[in-house]
């Protein structure tokens, strides 16, 4: 699932496409991945209103519209925000279409339909609502604490922490503690803090919760900086991140540590895939080795979005684009029938 970086380079870069646009149509092509209003009412809602200003709120797109409304976006799993020409090919996995007066498109396609979408009125304290009425209650007010704010603190992390029980691994990925981070960016915070990601946090002295406090903000902010991870179905309206190529433990098991050499080590924590090295990240009392792996080959990634692209795909930057001309001359790599606009 997308993170804080992934979520922000979208929102970064629809603010270069879509800032003051105005959409003439909205239309719904999976009802159920609307949550809020009805397909008619959101056609009707959205028609004529300009873009005002993009943000991001968690793992939320917020896409801010004339007449005090909101357009909320989440891409869960394999979701994506396309801006593409309207004359370009429809696949069957776009579940959203929003038309520019310009002739463009903004394109919700989402391969599994986990993602949402919701058309609600801004209060008065610019926070989204549950609905379009303003007077309602916000709809994000469960999300927790943004860690790239200045408001992140130190003392933030640790009264955070001081109020909770468990492993660090689950508080890391629990929304109502700190807004944003998933599994990618736990274990790659866990490890630059060398903490295990097993440790009760009542256990963890408070120069280890500084030392995480650093990790946190400093991996967020060089993921953000390299667009993200495209591992998978991840891309953004501008083409795909790098940051992928500098994990450290996720998704390496086998690999040797970059700081000590020792194998990547897998377990499930908390019900999530787990990465950490157990020599850099001591292991906590009574946490057995036995539940987890180092196995012999690293775990690869699917390839990058843009490595499957067809040369003529819908969405593609004209870099991707010239890529995929070169790699179906070497004949070197299966394209999808039509890249961002086909099936995956």
């Amino acid at each position: 699932m997308p993170e804080l970086p992934e979520v922000e380079t979208v929102v970064r870069d629809l603010e270069r496409l879509i800032l003051g646009g105005r959409f003439i149509r909205g239309s719904i092509l999976r009802a159920r991945n609307l949550s809020t209003p009805d397909v008619a009412t959101f056609s009707d809602a959205i028609a004529g209103r300009v873009v005002e200003g993009l943000r991001r709120r968690a793992k939320w797109i917020l896409i801010d519209l004339s007449g005090g409304l909101t357009l909320l976006v989440h891409l869960r799993m394999t979701g994506q925000v396309l801006v593409v020409s309207g004359s370009d090919a429809i696949d069957p996995y776009i579940r959203a279409r929003l038309e520019l007066a310009d002739g463009r498109e903004v394109r919700f396609r989402d391969v599994r339909a986990f993602g949402r979408l919701a058309l609600v009125a801004r209060r008065n304290d610019g926070t989204p609502a549950c609905t379009l009425d303003p007077n309602d209650p916000p709809l994000l007010a469960d999300q927790g604490v943004e860690p790239l704010d200045a408001s992140f603190t130190v003392a933030t992390l640790q009264s955070l922490l001081a109020k909770k029980r468990g492993r660090i691994k689950p508080l890391l990925l629990d929304q109502r503690v700190i807004a944003g981070i998933g599994n990618i960016y736990a274990d790659e915070s866990l490890w630059r803090a060398r903490i295990h990601p097993a440790h009760s946090v009542d256990q963890i002295p408070p120069a280890k919760i500084a030392d995480l406090h650093g990790a946190i903000v400093s991996v967020l902010s060089e993921a953000v900086t390299a667009r993200g991870s495209s591992i998978d179905d991840y891309t953004a309206p501008e083409g795909d991140g790098t940051m992928q190529e500098r994990l450290a433990v996720y998704q390496r098991t086998g690999a040797p540590c970059p700081r000590c050499a020792a194998p990547i080590r897998r377990a499930v924590i908390g019900g999530r895939g787990t990465h950490f090295c157990g020599t850099c990240q001591r292991s906590p009392k009574g946490f057995s080795l036995r539940a987890s792996s180092s196995g012999a080959t690293p775990t690869r990634h699917g390839p990058r979005w843009a490595d499957r692209l067809h040369p003529h795909a819908a969405g593609a930057t004209r870099s991707e684009r010239a890529a995929a001309r070169r790699r179906a001359a070497r004949g070197d790599g299966a394209s999808l029938p039509s890249g961002r606009g086909a099936a995956a």
